[in-house]
């Protein structure tokens, strides 16, 4: 299955999560989509609210399905912390992620373009693959050439906060994943044990 390229605000409020991680979709509708959707919303199976986990996950990071299971099945092969732990672990070192957590870009999808079109740069070299997983210490700058884009000059300026995790020169336009994140880190919403049991049922 390929990635999501549909309505996102849709899926955002048939999840119930922002996917822009601006809010705005839930905000303005805050209801399902259709038109039952200000109805009574019937009780999930068992299966159904592991499937929604899985679902709001994957969409939130911007993954294929095949991607997102393949980090999951890396995931169990780490040797130390839980399958779940080390699974978020993995979805927030991409670089895609981390170009984002530095605030170079307002959302992921913005935030993957950037790494896709050669702006970014890893330790000085550029990389284009947004799934390419940055290590603590390694530092993510823009292009020379790319630091007078609109877009990014608009994401820095607008940005409310970054994680504990990252660090990041704005006058530089560069930064870099200082430690691995701890898991009350993540978003709170995110069950990740729903999501292991959805792969292991």
């Amino acid at each position: 299955m390929s990635r999501y390229t549909g309505p996102k605000w849709r899926i955002s409020r048939r999840l119930g999560v922002s996917l822009s991680g601006t809010g705005k979709e839930l905000a303005r509708r805050p209801y399902a989509p259709g038109d039952h959707g200000q109805g009574r919303q019937k009780k999930l199976s068992e299966y159904g609210t592991q499937l929604r986990e899985k679902q709001k996950l994957r969409f939130m990071y911007g993954l294929s399905e095949r991607q997102f299971h393949n980090l999951f099945v890396r995931a169990g092969k780490v040797q130390e912390g839980t399958h779940g732990y080390n699974f978020l672990v993995l979805l927030e070192r991409r670089l895609d992620n981390i170009v984002y957590r530095l605030g170079l870009a307002t959302t992921r999808p913005q935030a993957r373009q950037l790494v896709n079109h050669g702006h970014i740069l890893v330790d000085g070299k550029r990389v284009d693959i947004p799934s390419f997983e940055v290590k603590p210490g390694q530092v993510i700058s823009v292009r020379e050439k790319s630091k007078d884009m609109e877009v990014i000059k608009n994401a820095v300026e607008t940005v409310v906060g970054r994680p504990a995790y990252v660090e990041f020169d704005a006058d530089k336009l560069e930064g870099s994943l200082t430690r691995l994140p701890q898991r009350e880190e993540f978003d709170a919403d995110i069950d990740e044990s729903l999501i292991v049991e959805f792969y292991n049922r």
